[in-house]
């Protein structure tokens, strides 16, 4: 079958097109046809040589959808439309292939409303958000600030938010022809960065009050100036550096307002029946139409992805 494959990690140039076996059906694996891949910044990363946990030759991709062909059961009979996330295009072969041996417990039952290509970008970042949201704490009536409309977490955020009764639901965006855009979309509270200030746009929203949870899946500058939004107690979840891995903070963000900063990391978080009830979650939320992956923004660069149901 063919699959594009990194050979090594020093950049595109290494990511080649290669024919290798089709994966065997083995015991817990169903064979998928892969009809859409997933594309998110970890694949920039390994190509990069960032991720020592990834090794040559590797067949990247880390999500996407599919058809059964063989293997899935009851639950997933031949014919069946899927979705998944997991090790994929990390600590073993992923999606950029023609054919996926997928663990079944990965395995997620695409909604009828959601099309191959829209569902192969749904399961790492609206379980992300998901995810990140309860982890924060995340209750009816709070307020939330996920930037970046247009990447895949900060999208996703921002519709389950505002799906499961945000107060406010706020994003961000760089220029204005985007802010029109998400408008046009439904995203009423989504900052113009190119004419305001995000400390001030979070401000002028919530009317002073600010963000009782952040989820930052940026980095660099664009956290930062995320910090010194967050209301009394509220808390700061970081999860990506596609505008830097570095950054300078205030701390008084953080002490004067009792507030808290903390990581995250989709695949070394949770065990398997807390990640079940929040794929139930996230899941619901885009089959009642609350949350719907045809909303995207048109981003730059490419991000999304991770498992649903099961």
């Amino acid at each position: 079958m063919r699959a594009m494959r990194a050979e090594g990690f020093s950049g595109y140039k290494d990511l080649k097109l290669v024919d290798i076996p089709k994966p065997a059906v083995s015991d817990g694996r169903v064979l998928v046809r892969i009809t859409a891949a997933g594309v998110t910044p970890l694949e920039h990363t390994i190509l990069s040589g960032g991720y020592p946990r990834a090794k040559t030759p590797l067949v990247l991709g880390g999500e996407g959808a599919g058809v059964v062909e063989e293997g899935g059961g009851t639950a997933f009979p031949v014919g069946s439309r899927v979705m998944f996330t997991g090790p994929y295009g990390v600590s073993e072969n992923g999606t950029y292939s023609e054919w996926l041996g997928v663990r079944k417990e990965n395995l997620c039952l695409i909604p009828d409303n959601i099309e191959d290509l829209s569902a192969a970008g749904v399961p790492v970042a609206y379980l992300t958000a998901q995810m990140t949201l309860s982890l924060a704490g995340f209750a009816p009536g709070r307020t939330v600030l996920s930037p970046a409309i247009g990447g895949s977490v900060g999208n996703a955020v921002t519709q389950i938010a505002k799906a499961q009764g945000a107060k406010h639901a706020i994003s961000t965006t760089t220029n204005h022809s985007k802010a029109q855009q998400a408008s046009s979309l439904g995203f009423d509270e989504v900052i113009d960065l190119s004419v305001e200030k995000l400390r001030d746009g979070v401000r002028r929203i919530t009317e002073g009050y600010g963000a009782d949870i952040v989820i930052d899946a940026m980095g660099g500058e664009i956290l930062s100036e995320a910090l010194g939004t967050l209301s009394i107690g509220g808390s700061l979840t970081t999860l990506g550096y596609s505008a830097g891995r570095k950054t300078t903070i205030d701390v008084t963000d953080l002490i004067w307002k009792r507030a808290s900063m903390k990581s995250f990391s989709l695949f070394s978080t949770c065990g398997g029946m807390e990640r079940r009830v929040e794929r139930h979650y996230s899941i619901a939320s885009i089959r009642s139409g609350q949350a719907n992956r045809g909303k995207d923004v048109p981003a730059a660069r490419s991000g999304g992805c991770s498992a649903l149901l099961g």
